[in-house]
């Protein structure tokens, strides 16, 4: 059983871990300058210069606080963007990359179906899902320790928890991309720019006539900066990300059983 997730899974642990250590030291840089920089500037005046777009791209509030500027330094741009994009464009990969270097005929040939594949390849993505999100928070703990100022733990952990759902989402918008073409560069490319482009329109169309249409995007039902400044959980929000997860998967593997390979 799960011979295939287990199989990519494998060859995804390495650059999983990889990109964790690339995170967390990223993470342990932020923190490490928090102390010096609040030490010599008012932050939340240096927000106050920012433009409104940008303010409200990010949801920032404050970075007078070592959560808010963990939701802002970090969380809204590596764990938002970086991280969703990474998700997107691997998952646009999935199958995309087998079609195209010929290896999913030899994957077909054997006792095995083609939801099977799907389903399989899309749940290898869960290595990354959780080396990421496991690894994280004990590397905010650590390094908040080191520069002695205390986060709240709670938060940081559903920060985490409820960063599945969405990634989730933008692995399923490129599981879409990834059966739609049989290039894994045109797949990967349409992939990540259809998650940035999301992430643009709900930036763009807050506070307009057109906001509704930011329902469209994964950004809209997380939010570090809630989870982190203000401790609230958008539990409904996370399962509105699961059912479009759950949505775009089944879509996906629909296709890709109906389609020629």
């Amino acid at each position: 059983m799960l011979e295939l997730a287990r199989y990519d899974g494998r060859k995804r642990l390495p650059g999983a871990l990889a990109m964790t250590v690339g995170i967390a030291a990223l993470t342990a840089m932020y923190v490490g300058l928090f102390p010096s920089i609040t030490a010599t500037a008012n932050l939340d005046e240096l927000i106050a210069a920012y433009p409104p777009a940008v303010r409200e791209a990010f949801d920032i509030r404050t970075m007078n606080t070592i959560e808010g500027f963990l939701a802002t330094q970090l969380y809204a741009f590596a764990w938002v963007i970086l991280l969703g994009l990474y998700f997107a464009y691997a998952a646009a990969g999935l199958i995309a990359a087998d079609v195209e270097r010929g290896r999913m005929d030899l994957t077909l040939s054997m006792p095995v179906s083609r939801s099977r594949v799907v389903l399989e390849k899309f749940a290898s993505l869960g290595v990354p899902l959780f080396v990421a999100n496991a690894a994280m928070p004990v590397v905010v703990f650590v390094a908040t320790l080191a520069i002695d100022e205390s986060v709240a733990m709670e938060r940081v952990a559903m920060a985490h928890l409820l960063s599945v759902p969405y990634l989730l989402a933008c692995a399923g918008i490129g599981l879409v991309a990834s059966v739609a073409v049989d290039r894994a560069s045109v797949a990967q490319r349409a992939a990540a720019g259809a998650v940035f482009a999301l992430f643009l329109v709900e930036s763009v169309v807050a506070g307009t006539d057109l906001e509704p249409l930011g329902a469209l995007s994964p950004t809209r039902y997380y939010v570090p900066s809630e989870i982190l400044v203000d401790g609230t959980y958008d539990v409904g929000g996370a399962a509105v990300l699961l059912a479009g997860t759950a949505v775009l998967v089944l879509a996906s593997r629909e296709w890709f059983r109906r389609r020629d390979v």
